[in-house]
């Protein structure tokens, strides 16, 4: 044998050694991080426990006056059309007035909008000064803006706010949840659960699942334990207080306008500013359940796009913009979900250190059949590392598996745990990317509104959440 060829036959196995051994170890510090999650979610979880049904909610005064509904949109001609008509059909008889941003170079949007506008009172355009895309939170504040100007000049005042975007459908029970449950918290959020087609569905799929395990385990906890909740930036609503303050606090802009999550950034404030949130997921008479739906990009690119203006909002800028909760802000869990928030990028390096592991350690095993070297197997303390770390990834595959089949049914379910593939996919180019973005940012001092294209799918959609039987 050659001395090249055993350098090399040296390098892989030292390579593949050295790179299994951070992936496991890796592997074991989210694992048993999201295990302790899991239980705490399994140990406050009841048993048995009936649905929540709307009416039971209901208090005796509901929150009474007209609700602003805000939805900032930036080249959505495609989609908004139809979400306002959906809308406004299925909020039909609500005190409402819903204010669309717009700015004065989307000619299309405009167009598209204008003969909606113009027949119905309920709607409210509102055409920013400067061209966009300029950022979400901008759009936010200036919506925030002309309902302050309607109030002064019609002498009303909205009793709160409700967040959604341009492609959502939205639940006929909606705003009765809202005006029931602000009456007891300064801010609720409703699940949110992507648009699912039939099959295997395997870029939009992946959101399914992810949103079905968030939304039916990690922010259920984090309510439960009194954390401060993040908003989804849909199905959220917020009482014109809890906003004011926020306003206050910025000098009359209530949405954070150099961020790239600024509907994340504002529901960690109002949590520990100490007014109360939560996460409420009822069903109405009918067993329907309320929930916002949506699309969700359906192609590895847009799914990278999006994903890492979160990575980039959430993970690197947010630690700028937020720090990390003191004592008086929530305590050691209000900490650690802050972690579980920006642990993003290191999850993406670990993960690229894991296929790396199988790359160089399938190209092993090819030398020693096809070129005689020597097979090292791992040292007993790398394979009870590398066990531990499968049994850890066979229960998180579990788990998402039982949560996207809750939401989405049993075939789905089954799908999720292929979809993990993905998702890891997804995660790590978008890991990447988010990192440039944040480079960017810091260098230009410039933030700018990366947006996720969306259309209309004629799609035949799979039920989300099965009705429940009415009692």
């Amino acid at each position: 044998m050659g001395l090249s060829a055993a350098g090399l036959e040296m390098m892989v196995g030292l390579a593949s050694h050295e790179l299994m051994l951070f992936a496991s170890v890796g592997i074991l510090f989210i694992g048993f991080d999201d295990l302790l999650f899991d239980i705490l979610w399994f140990v406050t979880h009841k048993r048995g426990a009936r649905p929540l049904y709307l009416r039971d909610r209901m208090p005796k005064d509901p929150l009474a006056g007209p609700l602003a509904i805000f939805v900032p949109a930036w080249d959505e001609a495609k989609v908004l059309p139809a979400m306002l008509r959906r809308t406004l059909s299925a909020w039909q008889g609500e005190d409402f007035r819903l204010y669309l941003g717009c700015y004065p170079n989307d000619v299309a949007t405009l167009f598209a909008v204008s003969p909606l506008v113009a027949r119905d009172p309920r709607l409210r355009l509102v055409i920013g000064d400067a061209d966009g895309p300029t950022t979400k939170g901008d759009n936010l504040n200036r919506l925030w803006a002309a309902m302050a100007g309607d109030e002064r000049i019609e002498r009303i005042r909205f009793a709160g706010i409700v967040l959604h975007d341009a492609e959502d459908i939205v639940h006929r029970a909606e705003l009765a949840l809202y005006r029931a449950e602000l009456t007891r918290h300064a801010m609720v959020q409703i699940p949110v659960l992507p648009l699912l087609g039939l099959g295997q569905q395997w870029v939009a799929g992946h959101y399914a699942d992810e949103f079905a395990e968030a939304h039916g385990k990690d922010l259920v906890l984090r309510a439960r334990l009194g954390a401060p909740l993040p908003s989804a930036g849909v199905g959220c609503a917020l009482t014109r207080n809890a906003l004011s303050l926020l306003s206050i606090e910025r000098g009359g802009q209530p949405f954070r306008a150099d961020s790239l999550t600024e509907d994340y950034e504002m529901g960690i404030l109002v949590g520990t500013r100490g007014l109360s949130t939560a996460f409420v997921a009822a069903v109405d008479d009918a067993g329907d359940w309320i929930v916002s739906r949506g699309a969700f990009p359906e192609t590895v690119d847009a799914a990278v796009r999006q994903k890492s203006r979160w990575v980039a909002g959430i993970a690197l800028a947010g630690w700028d913009h937020l720090g990390w909760a003191g004592p008086q802000q929530g305590g050691w869990f209000a900490r650690w979900m802050l972690w579980r928030d920006r642990r993003a990028p290191l999850a993406a390096l670990i993960l690229l250190a894991a296929y790396a592991a199988l790359f160089v350690g399938a190209a092993g095993w090819i030398g020693h059949a096809l070129l005689g070297w020597q097979a090292r197997p791992p040292s007993p303390m790398l394979q009870s590392l590398l066990a531990l770390s499968a049994i850890l990834l066979l229960w998180r595959l579990g788990m998402r598996g039982h949560f996207a089949a809750r939401a989405y049914g049993w075939r789905q379910g089954l799908w999720a745990i292929p979809r993990a593939f993905v998702a890891n996919i997804v995660a790590m180019l978008a890991a990447r990317r988010a990192v440039f973005v944040y480079w960017r940012m810091l260098g230009s001092g410039q933030v700018v509104w990366d947006k996720t294209q969306h259309v209309e799918s004629e799609v035949l959609l799979v039920p989300v959440l099965p009705p429940v039987r009415a009692r």
